[in-house]
């Protein structure tokens, strides 16, 4: 398989069928940083393919994913990971996560397989892919990035997804060029509230790019220079996932794009995405029209 096509961007991670609660009202939404991610670098014209881990019942979600264009890489696990997402209160950004099954760990031979531009580590927890699927990819000699939940999130004995001490963080961190993080798991990281500083941190522990969400917006460090950009959803509906999007926004624009521009074009496809619940259904041209009227 490696004489075969070469890929824009190619996702690792789990597809997760999604339980989110919140208002009161309670419902399944197909998640997985991976299909959220697809769904974005495909919007932007990116030849895609994904590897991932699922229950042979949940194959729509391949099957969605081959009908945009995608080629995935498919093992098929006794269970789907099933995650539900609690948010107790308005603010979107407090959740509380539990692991209900999972669709168990990837392997480096899972990944040997397809050549690509870029490689997106999107898994949702730790143990899901190791230091030895990181360094199978960083063999290929891509562009390889990752966000840090999948590595920062272990499951406690409650189920519960949780920040959980890393001993090998700048180790297994300095092998990417692009990180990814939210607010909240660059202070856990790190121990630095201020999120510039805690940016200038991470990134001298080896990736060349730090690209960190938060409540606002966007914050990227890339060449010793800091990018922002506001989200602009007309109403936000779908915050699972926005993370995901993101991160696959600013890689798939990054390919051939300045960091300033990818920060741009990934808090206006992200903000479109959180206007409602699962991957991004809009077109480039929706993207671009919201670019030129809220972040010209």
């Amino acid at each position: 398989m490696n004489n075969g096509p070469t890929y824009d961007v190619v996702f690792i991670g789990s597809y997760t069928k999604d339980k989110v609660v919140s208002s009161g009202r309670s419902r399944i939404v197909d998640g997985g940083g991976f299909n959220y991610g697809a769904h974005a670098t495909v919007l932007l014209g990116r030849k895609t393919a994904a590897v991932t881990r699922l229950s042979a019942e949940d194959i729509h979600v391949v099957n969605t994913l081959v009908s945009l264009g995608v080629d995935v890489f498919p093992t098929y696990s006794t269970h789907s990971t099933h995650l539900e997402l609690y948010y107790p209160t308005s603010n979107v950004d407090e959740r509380t996560i539990t692991v209900m099954q999972s669709a168990g760990s990837f392997t480096p031979e899972q990944v040997t397989g397809p050549n690509a531009r870029a490689f997106i580590i999107n898994t949702s927890f730790r143990g899901e892919a190791g230091e030895d699927v990181v360094l199978e990819l960083k063999r290929k000699k891509a562009l390889l990035a990752a966000d840090a939940q999948g590595f920062i999130r272990a499951i406690a004995p409650d189920g519960k997804l949780a920040y959980a001490p890393w001993p090998e963080k700048k180790q297994v961190l300095a092998h990417f060029d692009i990180l990814k993080t939210d607010a909240v798991e660059a202070e856990a990281l790190t121990g630095i509230g201020d999120m510039r500083k805690a940016a200038l941190e991470l990134a001298s522990w080896g990736p060349k790019e730090i690209v960190l969400t938060h409540r606002e917006g966007l914050l990227v460090l890339a060449d010793g220079q800091f990018e922002e950009a506001p989200w602009c959803p007309r109403e936000l509906v779908g915050r699972s996932g926005r993370g995901d999007t993101c991160l696959a926004s600013y890689v798939g624009k990054r390919l051939d794009a300045t960091p300033q521009t990818a920060t741009v074009w990934a808090a206006a496809l992200t903000s479109l995405k959180m206007e409602a619940e699962g991957p991004i259904k809009r077109s480039i041209d929706d993207v671009r029209e919201l670019i030129s009227r809220a972040y010209a």
